[in-house]
């Protein structure tokens, strides 16, 4: 009982995002719910421990410092800049926004890209007198189709890559088509809801963007970044490349370390380890039979309906709660494997069905806020339907690879 209670108040608190009354975040009702689990002796201290996936967290620590490097180098923002540059029709300009937003992405941690690209392109809309929405909406939405082209793209895709032992590259095989088509379906759609926006054919001049580039941090950062990727692609364990690359960047002396710590989201870091604290107390009780009853009743061992749950519950208490909580359920499926390709399909497509399906969404309608407001419904008239053309052509092609 205790163990359930725990549990249900966690995961409300990560459903609504506060808990009310209180000032207690997501990362607050993680860390007080993993200490509950140990105080009530659900788990003993060696047991919570010992739930804590390390992996997970050295593999997203390790990409925090990558990335921070790059972004400090103005590396994202020159990139973007140069690509924005040369699109010289309003068509142009989105299908070099959702290229970039999901190319990045698929190497890098998307709600990082989602920073970077924010600003740049209300700077360029806003120049240029065009309407900015749906230019931001494809920012946030290709950054969360482009994450699920690799194990690196975010949080929930590291994690199933330790749970599930898939490598890096056999991940990205799978995934990369189906993310390639995302990113074509987030134009067509975006195009198609937008069409005034994009139905004349004058020419847009972007004009010069200012960029503030380090060019030694820039080539080191690219070189540790490439060398890391192959790596990555040759089997090497990924956890393992992606904390030595992030330790070699941080020996310089033109950055100070300071400045690396603030890019990095230490309250992710604390958030993933209450979890797996959380939902280990809630294996290691009689709850587990229950849930797996549950999963049993419900058909997850179905392709479509794991499809299902797993998008809605994604969207419910986000996907990084979402994936562990079927971390249990998935490695009692007849193949566990599909079962984990098909929870990373879902759980990231299922980010652009609503504003609060992702955290790179609301990174987006926050930093632009100032200027331009994303309301939840303009957002679902993009999101909704895109949604649901990734998450069927996507469960299409991982049963037909099957």
């Amino acid at each position: 009982m205790v163990a359930l209670l725990v549990f249900l108040g966690t995961y409300l608190v990560l459903a609504i995002g506060r808990a009310p009354g209180l000032r207690i975040d997501r990362t607050g009702a993680a860390i007080i719910g993993a200490s509950l689990m140990i105080g009530a002796n659900v788990l003993s201290f060696d047991e919570a421990v010992r739930a804590v996936d390390h992996s997970t967290l050295v593999l997203l620590f390790g990409m925090m410092i990558v990335v921070a490097n790059l972004r400090l180098s103005g590396f994202f923002r020159a990139v973007s800049a140069l690509a924005v540059r040369h699109a010289h029709h309003p068509l142009t300009l989105l299908a070099v926004i959702v290229a970039v937003s999901g190319a990045f992405s698929a190497f890098f941690v998307n709600d990082t890209v989602c920073l970077v690209l924010t600003p740049l392109v209300l700077d360029v809309t806003v120049a240029l007198r065009r309407n900015p929405v749906p230019y931001l909406l494809a920012v946030a939405m290709a950054s969360n189709v482009g994450s699920l082209a690799t194990l690196t793209g975010n949080p929930q895709n590291m994690m199933i890559g330790n749970l599930s032992g898939i490598r890096y590259r056999d991940f990205s095989t799978v995934m990369a088509p189906v993310a390639i088509f995302g990113l074509v379906m987030t134009f067509a759609v975006i195009a198609v809801v937008y069409r005034k926006e994009f139905s004349g054919r004058e020419r847009v001049e972007p004009g010069e963007l200012r960029v503030r580039v380090n060019r030694v941090l820039l080539w080191k950062s690219l070189i540790a970044s490439a060398g890391m990727i192959v790596l990555f692609f040759c089997g090497w364990p990924v956890a393992k490349v992606a904390i030595v690359t992030g330790a070699l960047l941080l020996v310089t002396r033109r950055v100070k370390p300071e400045k690396v710590y603030l890019e990095i989201d230490w309250s992710l870091l604390v958030l993933f380890a209450g979890l797996f604290i959380v939902v280990a107390g809630l294996e290691h009780s009689a709850l587990e039979q229950d849930l797996l009853r549950v999963a049993s009743m419900f058909r997850l061992n179905n392709s479509i309906t794991l499809t299902a749950f797993s998008a809605a519950l994604s969207n419910l208490v986000s996907n990084v709660p979402a994936v562990l909580l079927f971390r249990p359920i998935v490695r009692h499926l007849t193949s566990p494997r599909q079962g984990w390709l098909i929870l990373a399909m879902s759980s990231t497509l299922a980010g652009n069905l609503t504003i609060l399906g992702s955290v790179a969404n609301l990174i987006v309608v926050q930093r632009a806020r100032q200027v331009v407001r994303v309301g939840f419904w303009e957002y679902c008239r993009v999101g909704a339907p895109l949604t649901l053309a990734t998450l069927g052509a996507g469960l299409l092609y991982l049963c037909w690879r099957s």
